[in-house]
């Protein structure tokens, strides 16, 4: 690599960190007014013009905030756990690309590359929870490496079926080979898998369970607070924002949309920008309408269903290359596997006894013992 090719490529790290950052301080803008339409109010009005500098006046809130370190911490891995949850989290957009052009890294093994990064912040959860020296903390450290572990293998092997379907892990040529077709219409089963499966990696309401405030107050974030607990949280809206990219990359043609030129200057990337923002919204819409799932409910879904489905995925997009069928074959078969499942589970729901409770009432006696 010459010096001109590093010069450029740090600063390409440095503009995607810059980019990233004013990307978060519009989701957090951008979330709050949307669960504020969907519970009717107002949402930030106060700070700026419709609230726009709320998200900025938290930034320098959280910065300017004292750190308080309980006394029994080990404070190495105290201090490193929030870097091991943002530094994969922030690593795993150097390959993802914006539009064809531009990407600060383009590799003919992106897709393994992003698995392989996006795993790592499971350690920084773990870490910050057995560090804290909290029982809570460590419970929730332990909740969410049960969650990350889970969830990983449905989302691999959704990403494995469109590995498949392009016979390429580059992200790019992933893109290109949707310009007639778009993805999601020949796989919708994948799309089902992966958007549910990155939530839960994400850890989103409603799979925020190690986190959940009514249990374990906080998970391993408890004993954070000021800078380091903002990293905690800039990691998990960068996280949100990659599945939203990763999702319209993967399924709904990226930067390419009909009667549009997607190699033209500024026009893919808008393109792409307005579809992950979309995906965004769905996500924040999923959090204000549904509500947190117990543990054995999450590990139920996790493994009794999207783990099956996922090697059902595989297994039928394996069946549709082999044989040459058509792709709306493949979409029959994606569709008829989800109204399989969704008519199972509902099913299962009105025909599960409900659990029935004894409520046994203590009355107080006013009658004193026979002394004799």
């Amino acid at each position: 690599m010459s010096l001109g090719d590093g010069i450029r490529m740090i600063a390409g790290i440095l503009g995607l960190f810059l980019g990233l950052t004013i990307v978060v301080l519009s989701l957090t803008w951008l979330e709050r007014k949307f669960l504020g339409r969907i519970q009717m109010r107002m949402g930030p009005m106060r700070v700026g013009p419709y609230g726009l500098l709320q998200a900025v006046a938290d930034a320098v809130k959280l910065v300017a905030k004292e750190d308080i370190m309980p006394g029994r911490v080990d404070r190495v891995v105290y201090w490193m756990a929030p870097l091991v949850v943002f530094i994969p989290s922030f690593m795993v957009w150097v390959t993802i690309p914006f539009a064809r052009d531009l990407v600060v890294r383009n590799l003919e093994m992106g897709l393994l590359y992003i698995i392989a990064f996006s795993v790592l912040s499971i350690v920084g959860l773990v870490t910050a929870g057995w560090s804290s020296a909290n029982k809570y903390a460590v419970l929730g450290g332990f909740r969410a490496a049960a969650q990350l572990v889970s969830y990983e293998i449905p989302i691999i092997l959704a990403v494995l079926g469109v590995a498949m379907l392009s016979q390429s892990m580059n992200l790019v040529k992933v893109v290109e080979d949707q310009a007639t077709v778009p993805y999601f219409l020949v796989q919708p089963l994948g799309v089902f898998l992966f958007l549910l499966a990155g939530l839960a990696e994400v850890g989103r309401t409603p799979f925020d369970i190690h986190q959940a405030e009514s249990e374990v107050v906080g998970g391993p974030f408890v004993e954070y607070s000021g800078a380091h607990w903002a990293v905690f949280f800039l990691a998990e809206y960068i996280n949100t924002f990659t599945i939203a990219a990763l999702m319209v990359l993967l399924f709904l043609g990226g930067w390419l949309l009909p009667g549009l030129p997607g190699d033209v200057a500024g026009v893919g990337f808008l393109v792409f920008g307005v579809k992950t923002y979309l995906v965004v919204l769905v996500i924040f819409w999923l959090r204000g309408t549904y509500p947190r799932l117990r543990i054995d409910q999450l590990m139920s879904l996790g493994w009794k269903v999207l783990v099956p489905l996922a090697f059902v995925n595989v297994v039928t997009t394996g069946m549709y290359l082999f044989y040459g069928w058509p792709a709306w074959s493949l979409t029959l078969m994606s569709v008829a596997i989800l109204a399989v499942t969704f008519w199972t589970i509902g099913r299962r729901m009105r025909t599960t006894p409900k659990p029935e409770y004894t409520v046994k009432l203590y009355v107080p006696t006013t009658e004193v013992p026979h002394a004799g």
